[in-house]
Formats: structure tokens, C-alpha cells, sequence
């Protein structure tokens, strides 16, 4: 199921950040590898992203990030 959120933080020099996920309290955990269609370094907070969820070990984290699509 495809979820919407924002760019909330990126760690630059670690490649990974986190996303606001709308409707949610908790924010969502991704890495610079689960990006499709983007680079990590053209990414910004704030941006609209549209992923995926999934469970690991440490905890749900998002995969198959992509920009959201503008209105």
C-alpha cells in the first residue's frame, strides 16, 4: 500500500533521513538506497514523497521512495 508524507530530516554524510508520514504520529526511518527516481543529494525537506512500508528488524521503515507528483 502506497503511503504519502514530506521530507522531515536528512542526515547529510550518512545517507539516510526520515518522513513525516501524514495522518501518523510516528515519524518513518529511509535510506538513501531505497530512493527511485531521485538522488539523495536532490532530495530536500519538505518535498512530498509517496513509499512504501515495511517491517525490520529495528523497526517499519520506508522503501521505494519516489517524489510525489506535483498538483
Amino acid at each position: 500500500m502506497t503511503e504519502k508524507g514530506t521530507i522531515k530530516k536528512k542526515v547529510e554524510g550518512k545517507n539516510f533521513g526520515f518522513i513525516s508520514r501524514d495522518g501518523e504520529e510516528k515519524d518513518v526511518f529511509f535510506h538513501a538506497s531505497v530512493l527511485e527516481g531521485v538522488s539523495f543529494e536532490d532530495l530536500h525537506e519538505g518535498d512530498a514523497v509517496e513509499f512504501e512500508m515495511e517491517d525490520d528488524a529495528k523497526g517499519p521503515k520506508a522503501t521505494k521512495v519516489v517524489l510525489a507528483a506535483k498538483e
